[in-house]
């Protein structure tokens, strides 16, 4: 059986290659080659793990260098430099045993162009990249974003990922890296997966497993509603709702069916009728984590949707006498000489600057307390200045090398990496940088090309940059090769939001959004 799938796949060839004797071999097949400033990425159909060896010419298809070898069906050659001007690679994908000057060669040939490095291209190599994550890598039954690419818990998808991964979905299919119906179809996978699964009052769990498509507990209380990631969930389907409001009758339906999502999010009922926003709900539990959603943080955003609602919605006074009522909502400290009005000491880990504002536009967005674009500035280059002044200082920080938020870590695991406490052990995250991109934009494709032109080899990998690296290690235990969703959206997200501002656009064209941010005495521009 396996032999007629193979042979129905290939085409099996005879040759007489540097022996007199025939030799049999199956030439890959769609082999096909992109090449970047700095890499080029070699594709083919190995269903069956054939072993190859790659070999490239640089000088017009006369003499091939073997650079590697593989069973994958991918392989990304670095060239260990930054392309300055066009020039052509030639590649032979060759079965290992096979020589690269036999006579059919030619067979395993691909030409690859590469053009000389530009920041446009680099930006979008790194959106493209990354938008695999949630494109290529998402969990096929259900089109929810997989929680991270090492799980040991196993098939576990993660909802406020995939709100951000609905974001990038789009903005993919805006860039022609898959069509609007492919996006479509997985977007509205991952909608009919919410209308089926269970809910909290409305809200989501933090976590599905993806097989049972039963809610996967996040902590020993936690295994029920969670608000806050239902929030990152929603910030993404409104933006799906706009995108595909005036579509055709499949994307106009879809729009009708995130709405129906929207309107049945109990956010007032998670108050217990009190002046508060409660995390956590459990149907075996409670509230019995009793966790408020104070800020200042990550969560912005469950308050501005809690007010936005059009049938659950909070009083304003939820928002004051808890969010901006904690001992790190307002700051007033200057930091290397930089003000910041909110948040903890050095403002904290950069995703309390990413997560609210995929969607929600910092531009103009102001209130009694600060100018939110200029406020989520001041955090990434108060970031910038302490990477550069480095006070305990670890191998690697600097201009290009800065970045500090939760992620994976080689050292302790997933942590925050909060510059200034003990989490800080020399790790860099090029989430934290590349999402601030719309704050710091030359300080951010600083740390982009030094991610990609001086750690590219080890950093870079099939859906983007991997989610750390610590220089302070030995060379082969810097980098954490793992992929976290909640660290991926932000990249794609806000690299879009830079070139275009469509994510923006779109989730603030929703009038709720508006009415919500009134009633708590935000300002925007007109």
């Amino acid at each position: 059986m396996k032999k007629t799938i193979l042979f129905s796949l290939t085409i099996l060839f005879f040759s007489t290659c540097m022996a007199a004797e025939k030799v049999n071999y199956v030439v890959p097949n769609k082999l096909k080659g992109v090449g970047y400033s700095a890499h080029t990425e070699l594709a083919w159909e190995n269903r069956v793990g054939f072993v190859y060896t790659i070999y490239r010419s640089d000088d017009g298809n006369n003499n091939f260098s073997k650079i590697g070898e593989t069973s994958s069906n991918r392989y990304m050659d670095f060239f260990g430099k930054q392309i300055q001007k066009d020039q052509t690679f030639f590649y032979r994908i060759m079965p290992k045993g096979l020589a690269v000057d036999c006579k059919n060669a030619g067979k395993f040939e691909v030409v690859v162009p590469v053009k000389a490095a530009s920041d446009t291209d680099l930006l979008d190599m790194t959106q493209r990249y990354t938008t695999r994550y949630f494109y290529d890598y998402a969990d096929p039954q259900t089109g929810m974003a997989r929680e991270r690419s090492n799980d040991g818990n196993g098939n576990i998808v993660t909802t406020g990922g995939s709100g951000f991964g609905i974001m990038a979905l789009i903005a993919g299919a805006e860039r022609n890296y898959f069509s609007r119906a492919e996006a479509l179809k997985s977007i509205d996978k991952i909608v009919t997966f919410l209308e089926k699964t269970e809910r909290f009052h409305g809200a989501w769990a933090h976590w599905y497993n993806g097989n049972t498509g039963k809610a996967f507990s996040f902590s020993q209380f936690d295994d029920g509603g969670d608000l806050v990631e239902t929030a990152f969930m929603m910030e993404g389907l409104l933006t799906a709702r706009e995108y595909f409001r005036n579509g055709n009758i499949n994307e106009q339906a879809l729009a009708k069916r995130i709405t129906q999502l929207w309107e049945t999010v109990e956010w007032s009922w998670y108050t217990q009728g009190k002046d508060a926003l409660y995390w956590h709900w459990s149907k075996n539990y409670g509230f019995k984590l009793n966790h408020r959603i104070t800020g200042f943080d990550e969560t912005l955003i469950t308050y501005v949707l809690a007010a936005s609602s059009p049938t659950f919605p909070i009083e304003p006074s939820v928002y004051e006498k808890c969010y901006t009522n904690s001992s790190y909502f307002l700051n007033g400290k200057k930091y290397f000489g930089i003000k910041l009005d909110l948040g903890m000491e050095y403002g904290g880990p950069l995703f309390f600057t990413h997560y609210s504002f995929l969607g929600l536009n910092p531009n103009g967005l102001s209130d009694k307390y600060t100018n939110y674009f200029d406020r989520n500035r001041a955090h990434a280059l108060i970031q910038v200045a302490y990477a550069k002044a480095n006070p305990k200082k670890y191998t690697g920080y600097g201009a290009n090398c800065w970045g500090f938020t939760s992620s994976d870590d080689p050292i302790s695991g997933y942590t925050s990496h909060q510059p200034g406490t003990s989490e800080e052990n020399g790790t860099i995250s090029p989430t934290a940088a590349i999402a601030s991109l719309v704050y710091t934009p030359k300080e951010s494709i600083a740390a982009l090309r030094y991610f990609y032109y001086s750690k590219g080899n080890i950093l870079l990998g099939e859906y983007g940059f991997y989610d750390a690296f610590n220089a302070s290690l030995v060379e082969g235990q810097q980098v954490v090769h793992s992929y976290l969703a909640i660290d991926q959206g932000p990249i794609a997200v806000m690299i879009e939001n830079y070139r275009s501002g469509l994510l923006w656009k779109l989730f603030m064209a929703n009038p709720e959004i508006h009415k919500g941010l009134d009633r708590l005495g935000f300002k925007t521009e007109k």
